[in-house]
């Protein structure tokens, strides 16, 4: 990733009319994008987006830029993000366009890309990507340009998609869901999947206005959810982010139920029905007792970098079907190619119907150890990470962490910071070595 001047791990994303989410760059990058992928035999590429205002300039910019190298665009409305990797491959595009920020406040936005498969563009497209940016912009023979078109269906489509994944001997008649949208993509999605499915829907945050998506609510802020769960007697309450690939959950309690949990729950379901393909991947920010339940269980886990791409990446390695990171992305690549909340909320509701246990009891498995993180800023220059007496201090936490805790020590990639982790079964054994190891970093 280092060598790309535009793409990060997820796209190319930033503030809105600050390079280079900027109308200018998005007719560029069309175009840039077209000139690469026109090879292919459709022609046609799938731009979806999330509820943001400034969705409406960058799709406009994005489909002149594939028009002017030859591709039609085929515009879908607010979608989620994995809707738009599912009709991708189901519409044989030649790629498809995510114009999102995810979890960010409505003031950023991002654009990113799918293959035909219905995957992250490979490193390589990328960088053919960014190097045609450098060319100079032409425009095809006007008998050649690209013309555009709306896919009326593209919800229904999706939305059976979706059921598609439930058992179909099942119903969730009789079950009383809250489903907060956060006023984004999944607001005329979600509620209708579950209603469809048989369950009494309560909905919040599913009236987007273009600047309230994850404002106070969703997968990022669930006490509005936790609040109305408990208000209204709910059975479970599903909180997804801007565009739809991360859940986050409320039990009939009010408790908070986190991805790290969520993907026990999905683990154990698959390992009983026969379906666990091998392992589960998780983050280096997974809680170590999702690491110790599936243990237990007799379930591989390992830990990526943290990033939906790095966890995908280890599990096509492993050839493992399952993997996710505890703030709620959560993969299940045998029904999707990509992060799914609404898909894996009905992996957890399956648990729930077919067992007959509520959400409380499912996730009592999984009892989070606290986890204490401490930012330390340092001047630049040497990082302290390399310092002999900061590695002599988390060596000794180690030792004493043995079998009960760990420690993660790690650089942030975008300011000076030394992000130090402490997660133990005692909170305050936690708090104490982080403290140290903290101020081991601090003094040199």
């Amino acid at each position: 990733m280092a060598n790309r001047k535009y793409f990060g791990t997820d796209g190319v994303r930033g503030k809105v009319g600050t390079y280079p989410i900027t109308p200018d760059f998005a007719l560029k990058l069309g175009w840039a994008a077209g000139k690469v992928l026109a090879s292919q035999g459709s022609k046609t590429v799938l731009i979806g987006k999330d509820t943001r205002i400034s969705g409406y300039m960058l799709e406009s910019a994005l489909e002149a830029g594939l028009a002017a190298a030859g591709l039609s665009a085929a515009f879908t409305g607010p979608m989620p993000t994995p809707a738009i990797a599912y009709l991708t491959r189901t519409f044989r595009a030649e790629a498809g366009i995510v114009i999102s920020a995810s979890h960010n406040p409505y003031y950023d936005n991002g654009i990113k890309f799918f293959s035909a498969q219905g995957t992250k563009l490979p490193d390589e497209i990328e960088e053919a990507i960014e190097a045609m940016l450098e060319q100079p912009m032409d425009c095809v023979e006007s008998a050649e340009l690209g013309k555009a078109r709306r896919i009326n269906d593209a919800a229904g489509r999706y939305i059976e998609f979706c059921k598609g994944t439930f058992p179909a001997h099942l119903g969730l008649e009789g079950y009383k869901i809250v489903v907060d949208c956060a006023n984004g993509a999944t607001y005329h999605i979600a509620p209708n999947v579950l209603r469809e499915l048989g369950a009494e829907v309560i909905e919040i945050g599913t009236e987007p206005n273009g600047v309230n998506i994850n404002e106070k609510c969703g997968a990022t802020d669930v006490r509005v959810l936790q609040e109305k769960v408990l208000e209204v007697k709910a059975d479970i309450g599903l909180a997804y982010d801007g565009d739809g690939d991360r859940i986050m959950m409320v039990d009939h309690l009010g408790n908070k139920v986190d991805g790290d949990q969520i993907l026990f729950i999905i683990a154990r379901e698959a390992l009983r029905s026969g379906q666990l393909k091998g392992g589960v991947v998780g983050t280096l920010m997974s809680n170590m007792s999702l690491e110790i339940a599936l243990k237990m269980l007799g379930v591989p886990f390992l830990r990526a970098n943290v990033g939906d791409r790095y966890v995908l990446e280890k599990m096509q390695d492993n050839n493992w079907t399952l993997g996710g990171e505890n703030s709620g992305h959560i993969i299940i690549s045998d029904k999707n190619s990509t992060g799914d909340g609404i898909i894996a909320s009905l992996a957890v509701l399956t648990a729930m119907v077919q067992h007959k246990l509520s959400l409380n009891e499912l996730a009592s498995a999984v009892k989070l150890f606290p986890q204490v993180l401490i930012n330390v800023r340092f001047g630049g220059g040497e990082n302290p990470l390399e310092s002999e007496a900061v590695k002599a201090v988390a060596a000794d936490v180690e030792k004493r962490l043995e079998g009960k805790g760990r420690i993660l020590l790690r650089k942030s990639g975008t300011e000076p910071l030394i992000r130090v982790m402490v997660e133990c079964q005692d909170g305050e054994l936690a708090q104490q070595c982080a403290e140290e190891i903290a101020e081991a970093v601090k003094t040199n």
